[in-house]
């Protein structure tokens, strides 16, 4: 399944395009945790150091992913662990403090920007909002946190979404979602109208730095019965006024396969 123009990969880092150091900023739903966590075991596997986080919150659960956790309010020396644990480990998720039972809070977007000039870190890949598991999400006014340095945006939609009917189980924040594409609940979620996500000032890319660059990743390609489908979006992505997108990733982290379309691709 996939673009038949175009040859599966295998990596996400081919897929996505990755230089030697990045700051990655995963945005809107379908899979962040997951691709945050994967891509992160795949670099750790080609021995660069990384350090995963979140500007938000997530599960503590979903942080022991990581075969090190830090949390910053209660160790003084969590730098010198931090240091120790990219030597030992290769993998290091940090955290703010922890919260409720089961959760933790991230960090701030300036100790990412500070993290990130320390040269000892070859990528920092951060969740940048939740939308509590659901495939689409719409931004809330403080949405998304963005840290200055973020070197790409990746903007994240669930593909099972497209051709169902708009409703809460399916798109998080629903009301602003129907502000920026005009849908009313019931309405299919066509290609044409969850592009709009992707093109619209106030939508996924919102908050992006000028210096970002812009990857779509639509997730779960698996689950679609017609392969046209993720195709046509990935187009109508690309092919955004606004936003400027530099790549669209057509993938399945469940089964680590993944198309790249780009700006110099024409179909």
């Amino acid at each position: 399944m996939g673009p038949k123009h175009e040859k599966a990969v295998s990596r996400l880092t081919t897929a996505l395009a990755l230089e030697p150091r990045e700051h990655l900023a995963l945005v809107g739903g379908g899979g962040k945790t997951g691709l945050m966590f994967t891509l992160a075991e795949e670099l750790r596997l080609m021995r660069k150091r990384v350090v995963t986080s979140t500007t938000t919150k997530i599960l503590y659960r979903e942080a022991l992913s990581s075969p090190c956790v830090i949390v910053l309010q209660s160790d003084s020396s969590w730098r010198d662990k931090l240091n120790k644990g990219l030597q030992t480990e290769g993998h290091v998720f940090l955290a703010r403090s922890l919260f409720d039972p089961d959760k933790v809070q991230g960090i701030s977007p300036s100790l990412s920007d500070k993290l990130f000039q320390d040269q000892r870190i070859d990528y920092l890949l951060l969740e940048a909002d939740g939308s509590a598991g659901h495939p689409v999400k719409a931004h809330a006014e403080h949405e998304p946190v963005i840290p200055a340095s973020a070197t790409k945006v990746v903007a994240m939609l669930g593909l099972e979404a497209v051709g169902k009917p708009l409703e809460p189980e399916i798109v998080f924040r629903i009301d602003l979602f129907r502000k920026l594409t005009g849908l009313n609940p019931g309405q299919r979620l066509t290609p044409s109208r969850l592009s709009r996500l992707f093109s619209e000032p106030q939508g996924i890319y919102k908050g992006t730095p000028v210096s970002a660059k812009k990857i779509a990743f639509l997730n779960k390609f698996d689950l679609l019965a017609e392969e046209k489908e993720a195709r046509d979006l990935a187009d109508l992505v690309l092919e955004s006024g606004l936003n400027r997108i530099d790549r669209v990733v057509i993938g399945s982290l469940s089964e680590g396969k993944y198309y790249a379309k780009h700006l110099c691709q024409n179909s």
